[in-house]
């Protein structure tokens, strides 16, 4: 019982995160490669959703080339407005907050969308990167929804 308790506690320090909703998939190839495209709403801005398209190695494609539990880092992202836009409690550091993580292999690497607040310009900046407990990766996708009004 008391590791429930434990368990519960450290899951109420995790950051909210946001849950992506599968809303494509495009089959690339014969061996059961795919471009999967998710949905996440950002937990914290209501009114904005941004969507993200990732490479989803198949079965066939595992078994050939190796590398059995990891997919690619490739991630590309757009975001927009999607209803009227209400800022909650938004990190407002340079290093911004993650959004949404997804992992991409069993252990060492996951998807992120960070969420950074240019406040000077009234931006919200959607970043989708990889992150790798060994190495970093070059591989960054940047999306953008300004909260610029008309007549403000």
């Amino acid at each position: 019982m008391r590791h429930r308790h434990v368990a519960v506690v450290l899951l109420s320090c995790l950051p909210l995160l946001a849950q992506a909703e599968q809303v494509g998939e495009i089959g690339v190839d014969w061996v059961g490669n795919d471009i999967v495209i998710e949905a996440v709403a950002d937990p914290k801005v209501e009114g904005v959703t941004c969507h993200i398209a990732y490479f989803d190695r198949g079965l066939i494609d595992r078994l050939s080339k190796g590398n059995w539990f990891e997919d690619p880092s490739n991630a590309s992202i757009a975001c927009r407005q999607t209803g009227p836009i209400t800022l909650g409690d938004i990190d407002r550091d340079e290093s911004g907050e993650d959004v949404f993580r997804t992992s991409r292999s069993i252990i060492l690497k996951s998807l992120r969308v960070k969420r950074i607040y240019d406040e000077a310009n009234r931006t919200l900046i959607y970043v989708a990167h990889a992150a790798e407990l060994t190495d970093g990766s070059a591989k960054v996708a940047i999306s953008t929804v300004p909260l610029y009004q008309p007549g403000q």
